[in-house]
């Protein structure tokens, strides 16, 4: 299709979609192919660049005084046409041309809009690209055609499929479609999809691909089958499809035939809009369908235009009139004559050319949904503004070397590339029109679903859009309420390879499957997850311990021998029980001091005894409650001073027991004065000083101090008080040890000194008992954690305090309370009794 005019704008078009190939051999004449197959919707789009450019010759803002013309190529569906078609637009009709000595003079066009599929433009691009020839696409949203280096004058009014994937991406994440599958078609267009699409959503997080399946170009019933198996068999429910319409009646030909239901399906913008596709046979599989679709426009005027469209109207081109005769006979069912032999047998009818476009029911004027042709009508007017700047530079101050313009005279192609790089306007609908550094339009989508009516009539509605804008990025606005779900629940499928980990669990992959395939493992001891899918668990703070649910990180349980927990209240209640005995025992003494029995045994080393063992049972206090610094240091020295003031006063009294009896031999009488009340009292301020001296040394070298202890048990912190010196530790330990074996052994041997009534034999037998105590003591301490050390320390103390208070002075009380008639002198030193 032609129209003369000052500047020529060309185009490629599909208005047929198939070809036939005549065959060659070397001796026969050149024939060309048939073209077959009439596309109407191809022959609108051819149609509306005629219009666009009807329009602007009848603008007189835009390109006054020039007119467009046009030269329209069919590229008939076949790589092969289209790029001979591309080549005959760019270097003119003629079949011999006639070389001027300068080389000058305007190319043929100047411009190519098309074409419509991503291979044939990729082709004719490869070539154009070299000689700068400016060519805008209308339909090529392959990714490829971005690169810059390969295509240098390649633009386009259709966003890319890296937008487009970008946009399906982000409709996955927003219904949390994580396991889908991807079909895609078997040219540059699908397979620049897959890898751009795998690539996008691995850097997105938004999921995994279940299947990835490369539709036949031939549509091989056996691949198809094999295809459409993998569809039914994999988990995935949500399928989305990057296809022409040519691929998809095929592919649904076998879902029907397999009656695989339940899948949401996923439409690129090839297939949204596609008409074929809307019957009440395979709605019932695509019903629901979610489709990117170009941006819809609007053209007032083009109704009109296109029902100006008469056959014979152009009598100087027969090609042209025999492509509007066949849009005529495919319309109205009919044939201009001759017709096809036994077409008038089979009731055919004869075209007149008088039928009225407006009387019959076609696709052809529904208007209602003009999206490619929108983005031709773009292209038309990107290349005519951008001639319209040239044409308004200024000699002197223009963009090219020595500040020159350009002519129409000597325009070179790359000269309405530069303008076109920079071309800015806003359409009649409203919608802006640049081209970034790589040639690509500002990115807009609009998002259709496919409803399925009642009454069966099918209707695709807009609900919403995705678009990129300077300020905001990648945006997608969805009116989920007006999706028309083809499920029983009406609501989103789940499309989930493992449903999400809740929190208190871990994401845990499955060895050779993708990462959105994975178990859910329970986060350990310590450690949670508060969010859903999360990869890893935290550790909780040192002070926290993870709940029964592993969800969120609680107070440690605090641990320590607590004066409110029945073992606390055990041990303080002996305790008080010991100092009771302690003082009841000292009143008995008290009340009875002048008795033989209490004189007898060293009545005031008795008094001091029962006052270290009143101290004793009441040190064993400062073991119970929270540790503090004080309690820590205090716990240990009174204990030791107590203790040694304690073995001290039994020491003592063992040594004067052996010094009287060994005073009452002939000529040994001097030995007492070493014994006598001063020397006992300093021996026992002298034992218990070093006792001092130790616990001051060790509590200014490395002072016992409380610590939270977390080692014992993981939930628990045990609060307990560190020796901070174990050297410290044994020496006092030691010093009482010390102390007590050198007491047991001076009592041991003065256990069988004559009298009825020797207290040696008792301090024998509660040194032995106290004695056995601590060495048991030892090894309980050492392998007792937490609190249940300093029980077995209290046990300690009150078991060696009880032993030496019943060994020492229960035989005593009893003589004293019960037994009165033995508390003489005479019973002591062992007369007036007879057994």
């Amino acid at each position: 299709m032609h129209k003369p005019g000052d500047v020529i704008l060309g185009g490629l078009f599909e208005v047929h979609y198939t070809s036939v190939f005549p065959d060659w051999t070397f001796s026969s004449e050149p024939r060309q192919p048939s073209c077959q197959g009439f596309d109407t919707l191809g022959f609108r789009h051819a149609q509306t660049m005629a219009f666009a450019i009807d329009e602007i010759n009848r603008n007189s803002n835009l390109l006054p005084n020039v007119t467009l013309g046009y030269s329209l190529y069919d590229n008939c569906g076949a790589l092969v046409i289209g790029f001979s078609g591309a080549l005959s637009l760019a270097s003119g009709r003629e079949e011999q041309f006639q070389l001027q000595e300068n080389c000058l003079g305007t190319p043929p066009v100047l411009g190519i809009v098309g074409d419509s599929f991503s291979t044939f433009t990729i082709a004719a691009s490869n070539v154009l690209g070299l000689y700068k020839m400016p060519m805008v696409s209308y339909f090529a949203t392959c990714s490829c055609l971005s690169d810059r280096q390969r295509f240098p004058s390649f633009f386009r009014t259709i966003p890319s499929d890296a937008f487009q994937v970008r946009a399906m991406i982000q409709i996955l994440k927003r219904f949390r479609w994580t396991w889908v599958g991807l079909l895609v078609t078997s040219d540059d267009y699908g397979l620049h999809v897959a890898q751009s699409f795998q690539s996008d959503l691995a850097q997105s997080g938004g999921g995994c691909l279940a299947y990835l399946e490369v539709l036949p170009w031939d549509s091989d019933p056996n691949e198809l089958r094999k295809i459409v198996h993998s569809i039914k068999t994999s988990t995935a429910r949500v399928v989305m499809v990057f296809a022409h319409e040519g691929h998809m009646i095929p592919l649904m030909e076998e879902v029907v035939r397999q009656n695989v239901t339940g899948l949401q399906w996923i439409a690129s913008e090839a297939w949204t809009a596609a008409a074929v596709l809307q019957t009440p046979r395979l709605m019932p599989y695509l019903g629901g369908t979610l489709g990117i679709a170009i941006r819809r426009g609007e053209l007032p005027g083009f109704r009109d235009f296109l029902l100006r469209i008469r056959p014979g109207q152009h009598d100087s081109n027969n090609y042209e009139n025999s492509i509007v005769n066949q849009f005529w006979e495919d319309t109205f069912q009919c044939r201009f004559a001759p017709p096809p032999a036994g077409w008038m047998e089979s009731g055919g009818a004869l075209c007149t050319g008088d039928e009225d476009l407006e009387n019959v029911d076609t696709e052809f004027l529904d208007l209602s949904n003009l999206r490619p042709e929108y983005n031709v009508y773009k292209a038309v007017y990107a290349l005519a503004y951008a001639l319209d700047d040239m044409l308004q530079c200024v000699p002197g101050r223009g963009p090219f070397s020595g500040h020159s313009c350009a002519t129409l005279q000597r325009l070179e192609p790359w000269q309405l590339v530069h303008y076109l790089q920079k071309v800015n306007f806003t359409t009649t609908f409203g919608d802006q029109v640049s081209f970034d550094e790589n040639g690509d339009a500002l990115p807009v989508y609009d998002i259709m679903n496919w409803l399925w009516l009642p009454d069966g009539r099918t209707k695709v509605q807009n609900v919403g859009e995705v678009k990129k804008s300077a300020l905001k990025g990648e945006e997608l606005t969805l009116d989920e309420n007006k999706i028309f779900w083809n499920f029983q629940l009406k609501e989103p499928p789940r499309s989930v390879c493992s449903e999400s980990c809740p929190p208190g669990t871990r994401v845990a992959r499955k060895k050779g499957q993708p990462e959105c395939c994975f178990d859910c493992i329970p986060c350990s001891e310590g450690k949670i997850s508060n969010n859903t899918d999360s990869m890893e668990c935290t550790s909780c703070p040192e002070d926290f311990w993870s709940n029964p649910q592993r969800d969120h990180c609680v107070p440690k349980k605090i641990e320590f021998l607590s004066y409110h927990e029945p073992l606390g209240i055990c041990l303080t209640t002996t305790s008080l029980l010991g100092t009771f005995i302690c003082v009841v025992v000292l009143g008995i003494f008290t009340r009875h001091h002048s008795t033989p029995m209490v004189r007898a045994n060293n009545s005031e080393l008795s008094f001091l005894l029962l006052i270290s063992l009143k101290l004793c049972f009441l040190c064993s206090l400062l073991f119970i409650g929270r540790p503090r610094l004080w309690t820590c240091q205090l716990r240990h020295a009174a204990f030791g001073i107590s203790f040694v003031l304690c073995v001290s006063c039994i020491l003592v009294k063992t040594m004067v027991v052996l010094a009287v009896f060994k005073a009452s031999k002939p000529g040994s009488g001097a030995t007492l004065k070493w014994f006598g009340a001063v020397q006992q009292r300093g021996t026992v301020l002298a034992l218990t000083s070093i006792q001092a001296a130790i616990c001051t040394a060790w509590l200014v070298s490395s002072s016992p101090a409380p610590h939270k202890n977390t080692q014992y048990h993981n939930d628990k912190i045990v609060y307990e008080c560190v020796v901070g010196s174990t050297v410290g530790f044994a020496v006092l330990l030691g010093y009482i040890g010390l102390l007590a074996i050198l007491s047991f052994l001076l009592a041991f041997l003065a256990r069988n000194l004559p009298d009825n009534f020797n207290e040696a034999k008792l301090i024998t037998f509660s040194m032995l008992i106290f004695c056995a105590v601590w060495v048991a003591f030892v090894p309980a301490y050492v392998n007792s954690p937490g609190k249940y050390a300093d029980a077995v320390e209290v046990f300690a103390i009150l078991a060696s305090s009880f032993g030496l208070l019943v060994a020492l002075f229960g035989p005593k009380c009893y003589i004293i309370l019960l037994r009165p008639e033995r508390n003489t002198k005479k019973a002591i030193m062992g007369r007036g009794i007879t057994k």
